[in-house]
C-alpha cells in the first residue's frame, strides 16, 4: 500500500492544477445539487421492534387522520392572585385563544377546549389547551409556529400568564457556532504547531472543502433518501475533526521529509506513503465505527452513521490527493521562517522526546497513576441511568420549562407526561384495562375509553404521579406492560422513549464488541502484533468508560452542574453511551495509528524499542496534541448551547478526547510498550504468514527508492519537527 500511495502523492504533486481543478469542481457540482435539490423534511423517527411503535401503527390504521405521530402543544394559563380560570373573564380570554388556534394554521388537527376536556386543576388556578398536528415538529410551517406563539398574546396583555410547552416548539439544532469557535481556534493551535500560515491554513482549507462536499451531497440526497434535517449535525461534526486530523499528520510528514534534504515532490511521495498509509487505516477505524450504528436498528441512526462515513472517506481522499497537490503549490513555504533560514537547531530535542524519556524512566508509576485517575474518575459510571430528556431540562427561563412547571404545580408532574394505552379490542376490553391501571400505585389517573368508528379499538389517557424522564414513569410503563393482555399497547412520547432507551442499552454490548473487534482485527494487520492492538482497545475502554462517569456525575448526580449551566440534573441521554463510543472510538484509533505507527517505523527500521518509543513522540506528540486540543475545542463549544442534549454531547466528547489523548495516548500507551519490550511486536508465526502485510511503515519503499542525502536513521532522528 506504501508503495501505491507514494505514487499517487507524486502524481498529485506534478498534476496538482488538474487535481485541484476536480475537487472544485466536485465541490461545485455538489453545491449546485444541494441548491436544486427539493428541501429535506423531518426524517420519520421510528424504533422497529417495540411495542410503542405497534401502538403508533396500530393507533394510524384503526384511526385514520388523527395524527398519532403528529406534534403537540400545550398552550398553559395560570390565573391572576384572587381569580380563577373558571371566572368568566378568564374563560373568555381562553375561548378566544382555542378559536385562534383552530383557525391560525392548517396543519393544526385538533384544538381541545379546557372546560369540555376536564383540563383545569382541581383549585381553578390553572388550564391548558392541548393541540395536535398533522405533522411532526421538524415539518410545522413558520405561520404555523407563529400563529402558536401569538395565540396568547391577548390573554397575557389581560393578566394571565400564558406559556407553551410540547415537542411543536422543538426546534432544528442549531449548528454553525460551536464549529465557528473550533476552526478559530484550530487556527491558531496550528499556526503554533507549524509557525507558518500556510501550513497552518492547508488543514482548514481542505476540512471545509471536504465538509462542503459531504453536508452539500447529504442535502441534495435528503429528499430522496429521507435523510432528515438533522442528519448532516454528525457528518459535519466527524468531517470537520477527521478533516483537519488527516491532513494535519500529510502536511507534518511532509515537513519532516523536506527537513531531511528531500526533494519537493519525493516528500510529497513519501509523506503520503508513510503517513498517508496510517490515514487510511484510521479513516477505516471510523468509518467501522460509524456503520457500525446499524446495528441499534434505528433507521435514523443507521442513517446518520453511514451519511457520517461518507465524510470521512471524502476526508481522506482529500488527504491522499489534494493535501500533496496544495503541497505542490506552497512549496517550502510549509516550513517555519526559522527553518527556510537555517536557524533551526537540528539536536535540540523537542518537548515530546523528553516527555517519552521520562516515561521510559518511570513506566510503573506513570501506568499506575494514569490507570487508576481514569478508574477512579470513572466510578460514577456504574450509577449510569439512562433516558431522553423533556421540557423539565429546558432552562428556567424558556417558556418551554415554564410551561411544564406550571403543569407540575398545577396537576402534578406526571400530567407532562401523559401515557397513551392503545386496546385492540371492544369497549369491555378497555373498560377491564382502567380498572387495572387505575389499581396500580404509579397512576394518577385514567380517562374513559375513546373508541374509533368501528368499535374494535379504544384509546385511553394515563396520568403518571412523577414526571416523564423519572424512573417510577418508566416502571409504570413496565407494569402495565407486564399486568394487562397481549391486546393492550402503551405507547406516547414518554413510552416511545422508554422503549428508544431500552433498545439503545440492549445494543450497546453488540455495538461495542463489533466496533472493537473489527478495529482490533484491523491494527493487527497494520502494527503486525497481537499486544499493540489489545492494549490500544483497552486504553480507549478506559477512557470512555472515565467519561461517562464525568458525564453521570455532572448530569445525572450535579456535581460542578453549576459551572456547565445545569440547571436540571436526571438521567443521562440514551444514545450518549452508544454515540460516545462510535465518535471517541475513531479519533483514539487516528491518535493510535498516527503515534505507534511512527515507533513501529522507527522499530522496523533496526532501532531499540526504547529509542523507537522516543521517535515516535519526537515526531508525532506535537501534532497528535495539537490534533485533540482542536478535537477538545470543537466539542467544548457546544457546551455553551442552551439544549441540554447538545450540552450533555459537547461536555461528553471533549472530556473523552481529554481523557483518550493526554492520559491514555499521552501517558499509558508508551509505559506500556516500554515495559512490554520486544514483546509489544510478536506475532505468532502462523498469524506473521497468515495477515496480509500492507507496509503502513514505509520498510518496503525505503528498499525500493534510494536513502535520503541527510544520511542514517541516527542522524535523522535528531532533527525535529
Amino acid at each position: 500500500m506504501a508503495s501505491f500511495l507514494y505514487r499517487l502523492g507524486r502524481l498529485a504533486f506534478r498534476r496538482r492544477r488538474l487535481v485541484a481543478l476536480i475537487w472544485v469542481a466536485l465541490l461545485a457540482l455538489a453545491g449546485f445539487g444541494a441548491a436544486s435539490a427539493p428541501a429535506a423534511t423531518s426524517s420519520s423517527f421510528s424504533v422497529p421492534g417495540t411495542e410503542a411503535q405497534k401502538a403508533f401503527d396500530l393507533l394510524e390504521e384503526r384511526f385514520p387522520g388523527g395524527s398519532a405521530d403528529g406534534a403537540t402543544a400545550r398552550v398553559v394559563f395560570k390565573a391572576p392572585a384572587g381569580k380563577k380560570m373558571t371566572d368568566a373573564g378568564p374563560k373568555a380570554e381562553v375561548a378566544g385563544v382555542v378559536a385562534a388556534l383552530k383557525s391560525g394554521s392548517g396543519q393544526v388537527a385538533s384544538v381541545t377546549d379546557p372546560y369540555t376536556a376536564q383540563a383545569v386543576s382541581k383549585d381553578g388556578s390553572t388550564a391548558y389547551v392541548s393541540v395536535t398536528y398533522r405533522v411532526g415538529s421538524m415539518e410545522l410551517t413558520d405561520d404555523t409556529l407563529h400563529a402558536l406563539k401569538k395565540a396568547g398574546a391577548q390573554a397575557r396583555h389581560d393578566g394571565l400568564t400564558v406559556e407553551i410547552g410540547g415537542d411543536a416548539l422543538q426546534a432544528t439544532p442549531e449548528t454553525g457556532a460551536g464549529e465557528i469557535i473550533g476552526v478559530v481556534i484550530a487556527g491558531v493551535v496550528l499556526v503554533v504547531t507549524f509557525g507558518s500560515l500556510i501550513a497552518a491554513g492547508l488543514p482548514l482549507l481542505t476540512a471545509l472543502v471536504g465538509v462542503g462536499i459531504g453536508i452539500s451531497t447529504i442535502t441534495g440526497l435528503a429528499a430522496a433518501l429521507d435523510l432528515g434535517t438533522t442528519t448532516s449535525t454528525l457528518a459535519m461534526m466527524i468531517g470537520l475533526a477527521v478533516g483537519i486530523d488527516y491532513a494535519l499528520f500529510i502536511v507534518s510528514r511532509y515537513r519532516s521529509e523536506l527537513t531531511e534534504g528531500r526533494e519537493k515532490e519525493e516528500a510529497a511521495g513519501r509523506a503520503a506513503g508513510t503517513a498517508g498509509s496510517a490515514v487510511v487505516f484510521a479513516g477505516l477505524t471510523v468509518v467501522i465505527a460509524l456503520v457500525g450504528l446499524a446495528v441499534v436498528n434505528i433507521p435514523l441512526l443507521t442513517k446518520m452513521g453511514v451519511a457520517a462515513a461518507g465524510t470521512v472517506v471524502i476526508a481522506v481522499l482529500i488527504a491522499l490527493t489534494l493535501i500533496p497537490a496544495l503541497l505542490g503549490f506552497a512549496g517550502d513555504r510549509v516550513l517555519g521562517r526559522k527553518v527556510r533560514k537555517g536557524r533551526a537547531v537540528a539536536d535540540k530535542p523537542n518537548m515530546g522526546a523528553r516527555w517519552a524519556r521520562l516515561v521510559l524512566r518511570h513506566p510503573v508509576a506513570v501506568l499506575l497513576v494514569g490507570v487508576v485517575g481514569l478508574g477512579a474518575i470513572a466510578v460514577p459510571a456504574a450509577s449510569l441511568e439512562v433516558g431522553l430528556p423533556d421540557d423539565g431540562s429546558q432552562p428556567v427561563s424558556t417558556t418551554q420549562r415554564k410551561a411544564y412547571d406550571l403543569l407540575s404545580d398545577g396537576f402534578g408532574p406526571g400530567f407532562n407526561g401523559p401515557l397513551t394505552v392503545v386496546v385492540d379490542g371492544d369497549k369491555a376490553e378497555a373498560d377491564r384495562a382502567i380498572k387495572l391501571i387505575r389499581n396500580l400505585h404509579g397512576a394518577a389517573a385514567v380517562t374513559e375509553p375513546t373508541l374509533n368508528k368501528a368499535g374494535d379499538t379504544a384509546v385511553i389517557t394515563v396520568i403518571p404521579k412523577d414526571r416523564p424522564s423519572s424512573l417510577a414513569t418508566e416502571d409504570l410503563v413496565h407494569e402495565i406492560r407486564g399486568k394487562s393482555s397481549d391486546h393492550v399497547y402503551v405507547t406516547g412520547a414518554t413510552a416511545l422513549n422508554t422503549d428508544f432507551s431500552q433498545k439503545m442499552s440492549d445494543a450497546l454490548l453488540p455495538y461495542l464488541a463489533l466496533v472493537v473487534g473489527l478495529a482490533f482485527l484491523l491494527l493487527m494487520v497494520v502494527f503486525r502484533s497481537l499486544l499493540v492492538p489489545l492494549k490500544a482497545a483497552l486504553g480507549f475502554l478506559l477512557s470512555v468508560v472515565a467519561a461517562l462517569g464525568a458525564v453521570v456525575a455532572v448530569f445525572q448526580w450535579g456535581w460542578l452542574g453549576s459551572l456547565f449551566g445545569v440547571e436540571q440534573t436526571g438521567p443521562v441521554m440514551s444514545m450518549m453511551p452508544i454515540f460516545m463510543i462510535g465518535v471517541v472510538f475513531g479519533l483514539a484509533m487516528d491518535y493510535e495509528v498516527f503515534l505507534v505507527t511512527r515507533m513501529r517505523e522507527a522499530f522496523v527500521h533496526g532501532q531499540q524499542p526504547g529509542d523507537a518509543i522516543v521517535t515516535g513522540f519526537r515526531h508525532s506528540a506535537r501534532v497528535v496534541i495539537a490534533a485533540a486540543v482542536i478535537m477538545i475545542a470543537v466539542f467544548a463549544g457546544f457546551i455553551g448551547s442552551s439544549e441540554q442534549m447538545i450540552k450533555m454531547i459537547g461536555f461528553g466528547l471533549a472530556i473523552a478526547v481529554f481523557f483518550d489523548a493526554f492520559v491514555v495516548r499521552m501517558a499509558i500507551v508508551p509505559a506500556v510498550l516500554a515495559l512490554l519490550g520486544r514483546r509489544a511486536w510478536w506475532l505468532p508465526r502462523r498469524l506473521e504468514r497468515t495477515l496480509p502485510n500492507v507496509d503502513v511503515e514505509g520498510e518496503q519503499l525505503d528498499k525500493e527508492l534510494p536513502q535520503s542525502p541527510a544520511g542514517s536513521d541516527e542522524d535523522r532522528k535528531l532533527i525535529p519537527v
